[in-house]
């Protein structure tokens, strides 16, 4: 039996896969001594009521439309939440980001004895978006959710500070996400071939994400230069409009969207990533393509000087400045000392502190040992 229950509060969950659905499986995964109960939005029909993935029963609400079931989640599942409570005694509410589904956590406790609520903040949207999208309902959403929480752990010290200027000032502390580092590991050495270079971007085709941009970079690369764009989403008619106008159809290539599992598959045949982030929470595509030993090109935004030191762990660039990022994959390709200096450091780092074994004992030791 047990030893302690924790209910997850997460608007989307297995099979809809982002960063943050992911962190919960890997921690939940490494932590089987945790009853782990998990209320969602149901969101599609094909998905069940009910059901167990890895160590976490999942409970999904909703008639299967995405924006209504989006909707109805804070209320639907504050009535599941009280309901489940009262016969499970969790030890905590455990609220992945201030979304809908965290919604439900906080009206519940309106209704019955506090349980403790641990927010995850995971946000990668920008400072204006989060701030002013909505009429500021965002904005509003965090500083109401801040006053109620126990404890606040945040994937980057940027989410964290933006959670003390909005006036937190209870128990927190920074737990990135991490990878799963023998999947990531590259087996075998791979060699830069300065006639054949690839260059690789995994994410989600949104403007945030910058991918815009390195498709105006390869308009100053030579012809030997290739890029694989991975992902998909609302930009993804345009950046292919872009490529077709810029005439770089035989440069770059849309691979579209990749199973979580196999994107280690293309970054261990790729010599370069990149991802000239206009925001980013933490992002671990970054940590993902350090584990699998390649240089990473990245901007100072958000939570990325957590892990990218100019020159040491990768290289910067400024936002929106496709010629500087041209220029820095050209100085990767041409200073092989740099590029195994960068791959050796940034390597070493996530095996010292993003790995998911150990964050998820960090996890249990900091935040959910109440």
């Amino acid at each position: 039996m047990a030893s302690k229950r924790i209910l997850i509060f997460s608007t989307s969950y297995f099979p809809l896969v982002g960063g943050a659905e992911v962190a919960v499986k890997e921690i939940t995964d490494r932590l089987p001594e945790i009853e782990f109960d998990l209320i969602t939005a149901r969101q599609h029909k094909k998905f069940a009521n009910v059901e167990k993935i890895g160590n976490v029963t999942i409970y999904r609400l909703g008639l299967g439309n995405v924006i209504l079931d989006k909707l109805l989640v804070p209320y639907w599942g504050a009535i599941k939440a009280v309901k489940l409570n009262r016969d499970k005694h969790y030890a905590a509410f455990w609220c992945i980001m201030v979304s809908f589904a965290s919604g439900a956590a906080y009206i519940a406790n309106w209704f019955q004895k506090k349980v403790p609520v641990v927010l995850t903040l995971q946000e990668g949207d920008s400072e204006e978006w989060l701030r002013y999208r909505w009429l500021g309902l965002i904005d509003l959403s965090w500083r109401l959710a801040l006053r109620r929480t126990a404890i606040l752990t945040a994937i980057s010290n940027y989410l964290l500070e933006r959670a003390k200027r909005l006036g937190y000032t209870g128990k927190s502390c920074v737990i990135p996400n991490g990878v799963n580092a023998e999947r990531f590991l590259n087996p075998k050495s791979r060699i830069l071939n300065p006639d054949n270079v690839v260059l690789i971007t995994t994410s989600r085709l949104v403007e945030k994400n910058g991918v815009s941009d390195i498709i105006e970079a390869m308009k100053f690369l030579p012809e030997n230069f290739k890029l694989q764009i991975i992902g998909s989403g609302p930009l993804e008619k345009s950046l292919n409009f872009k490529v077709k106008s810029l005439k770089l159809e035989n440069k770059i290539e849309f691979m579209g969207e990749v199973p979580h599992y196999d994107i280690s598959k293309y970054l261990h045949e790729a010599d370069i990533f990149i991802r000239p982030s206009l925001s980013e929470g933490q992002g671990i595509s970054f940590i993902e393509a350090m584990a699998a030993g390649l240089p990473v090109i990245a901007t100072p935004v958000g939570g990325i000087p957590d892990f990218i030191r100019d020159g040491e762990t990768g290289l910067f660039v400024e936002p929106k400045n496709p010629q500087l990022i041209a220029f820095q994959v050209q100085k990767l390709v041409s200073d092989r000392v740099l590029r195994d200096k960068i791959t050796i450091n940034a390597k070493r780092m996530v095996m010292e502190k993003y790995d998911w074994n150990l964050l998820a004992r960090e996890m249990d030791s900091k935040v959910f040992n109440l």
